[in-house]
């Protein structure tokens, strides 16, 4: 069992008129088996967060510790992070022309394993995966995110998710520009991932619409860079009849 632990996190952008703080102390703890879903209103830090946490150069982290079952994540680069177990779904992939579906997939697969998988079952592997998110087996020879749909993208990445399997999965508003039959294959897929029951789960979003498939066991109200309530997953609905008024009047 694995555990990903925020302390007093403070993270900083740098803007024309100096460093603007973002985070402004968060303390967030998620274990193997559970599934936490963060909330609140644009601007809020929620992407800032998962973004730092995954080590995105743009974010500097003027305080507080990221650990990884006690080893320090804030000192490993990128890569180390995704090898030590964490990943992250992006609310906008980034297009890499020239580099296929297949062979993305499988460089990111040697990259973590330090050997490259057996090309007869990773076939399989990949193969299935795509199925799974009724993506065609000739999807695997397009270029990663050119041309895709916005479905196309969140259902491929959940695909990496699934022959990846990380410790941990940070999904940056996975929901985001998804029709009825996509957030339903997306979710499905998150489930299978977490349903393994040592697997963690850090879910970004706005609407409660994903949550009706993703049964959260935390819902965590973000609000001004800070984590503003905690509890369990009747939060979300409170939130979705009455919105974040009181939590933004309060940081006000």
């Amino acid at each position: 069992m694995s555990t990903l632990e925020i302390r007093d996190l403070h993270v900083s952008v740098a803007t024309e008129d100096g460093a603007k703080e973002i985070l402004k102390g968060v303390d967030l703890t998620v274990k193997s088996g559970e599934t936490h879903a963060i909330m609140g209103p644009n601007g809020s830090g929620k992407s800032t967060l998962a973004y730092s946490v995954a080590g995105h150069p743009k974010y500097e982290i003027t305080s507080g510790s990221v650990t990884l079952d006690g080893v320090d994540v804030l000192d490993m680069t990128v890569d180390e992070r995704a090898r030590a177990g964490l990943f992250l779904a992006m609310q906008y992939p980034v297009e890499i022309p020239g580099v296929s579906v297949a062979n993305f997939l499988r460089a990111a697969k040697t990259a973590l394993d330090g050997e490259a998988p057996a090309l007869r079952t990773w076939i399989k592997d990949v193969n299935g995966a795509l199925e799974r998110m009724t993506l065609d087996r000739t999807f695997s020879q397009r270029s990663v995110n050119e041309g895709f749909s916005g479905g196309e993208k969140k259902r491929h990445e959940i695909a990496q998710l699934e022959l990846l399997n990380p410790k941990f999965a940070i999904l940056d508003e996975t929901d985001s520009g998804l029709d009825i039959d996509a957030l339903r294959i997306v979710s499905e897929g998150v489930n299978r991932f977490s349903q393994q029951g040592d697997r963690g789960v850090l879910l970004i979003t706005h609407y409660t619409r994903i949550l009706r498939y993703i049964k959260p066991d935390y819902v965590h109200v973000f609000v001004a860079g800070k984590v503003a309530e905690s509890g369990g997953a009747d939060l979300a609905e409170e939130l979705e009849a009455n919105g974040y008024d009181k939590y933004t009047k309060a940081a006000v």
